[in-house]
């Protein structure tokens, strides 16, 4: 019995990147997008003045300060360790969480809670206000059980988080809209 031989002369491997109709319209659809000054949200580019920026911060180690520092250099922002230098100052005043309670049982427990997340900030250049004092802030509210309490601690905890970047992602489109502003 003769075995089938493999015969290379007629089969050519194909790369990856040849032009396949699904390739080929990626490719058209990313040159189409790219043209046009298409965007991905977050990816607008810093004005000149917030090159390199001096971060102010009431607390560090909050959520929003965390990932308000993490947007701000991913928008190419260098952030300077000290205020001489600068290009600006972003001050941020306030960064404050707060849970209050929204419902109670029969038994006075409660059964739902708020969670309002406020942050304040500025925009100072070297010696003139760039940006006044903007304050925003996020309201979410959580249902709450007894017998479930580490589950909606965490649940708590992952909504501060959420806000957290919400917060800074509304800080970051105030600061890419400065564009008009004096520099």
């Amino acid at each position: 019995m003769k075995r089938a031989r493999y015969c290379s002369k007629w089969v050519r491997a194909r790369p990856a990147w040849t032009a396949t109709p699904a390739w080929s319209a990626t490719l058209i659809g990313a040159a189409a997008l790219a043209g046009c000054g298409f965007r991905l949200a977050g990816s607008e580019p810093l004005p000149a003045v917030l090159a390199r920026p001096y971060l102010e911060l009431k607390d560090p180690y909050t959520d929003f300060s965390r990932e308000f520092e993490r947007q701000l250099k991913s928008t190419g922002a260098k952030l300077q360790p000290v205020r001489e230098g600068s290009t600006a100052t972003i001050e941020v005043t306030k960064d404050l969480v707060k849970q209050s309670t929204l419902a109670v049982s029969s038994l006075n427990i409660p059964t739902e809670y708020e969670l309002t997340y406020t942050v304040t900030f500025a925009v100072h250049g070297a010696n003139k206000e760039i940006l006044a004092p903007q304050t925003i802030n996020l309201l979410k509210d959580y249902s709450f059980e007894e017998n479930a309490l580490l589950a909606k601690e965490h649940e708590a905890d992952i909504l501060r988080v959420q806000m957290a970047r919400d917060l800074a992602s509304i800080a970051m489109h105030r600061l890419v809209n400065l564009k008009s502003a004096p520099q």
